[in-house]
């Protein structure tokens, strides 16, 4: 076996929805897949051409989306919460090409109470260029809290291997 999967471990994605990050079955998205390492959760991937912002470098919003989805996956396995967004920093340090391989990293950088967290996040091209670095602020929520809230359903916390104790 080749590629991440041959050392590190496969995280679970939900295959049944439309979401633009992640989502196996949207033709339009970057069909990420998510692998943890111990350290940190990775994605590997390449943006398609219609992910353009000037010609042939991938548009700021689909790389603020990829570090969402990083790090957003970093707290759902790492702190086996509910993870929402409140807010990103992106920083770009050097342009990131279209159909260029890249690996998305994301952890943890900090639990500041019962009910947010810190991550960060960078992506880095094939030659070991860092591209651009995240950080961001996020709402975590056990997982029997989100799903009384309404924030999730059971089938998004059984695919996400987060479904509570009864």
């Amino acid at each position: 076996m080749n590629g991440p999967e041959a050392k590190n471990k496969p995280l679970p994605n939900r295959d049944n929805d439309m979401c633009f990050g992640c989502s196996p079955i949207n033709p339009y998205g970057l069909q990420m897949k998510f692998f943890a390492d111990g350290e940190y959760v990775f994605s590997e991937l390449s943006a398609a051409d219609h992910l353009s912002g000037w010609k042939n470098v991938v548009h700021g919003g689909v790389i603020t989306t990829i570090f969402d989805e990083i790090m957003v996956r970093a707290g759902i396995y790492f702190l086996k919460k509910v993870t929402l967004t409140k807010s990103i920093t992106v920083n770009f340090l050097q342009s990131t090409y279209i159909g260029q391989k890249l690996r998305a990293e994301g952890r943890v950088s900090e639990v500041t109470s019962e009910r947010e967290a810190m991550m960060e996040a960078s992506l880095i091209d094939n030659e070991g260029n860092l591209c651009a670095t995240a950080t961001g602020t996020f709402a975590i929520f056990d997982p029997a809290v989100a799903l009384r809230r309404g924030i999730i359903d059971e089938a998004a916390l059984q695919s996400l291997e987060l479904m509570p104790k009864t």
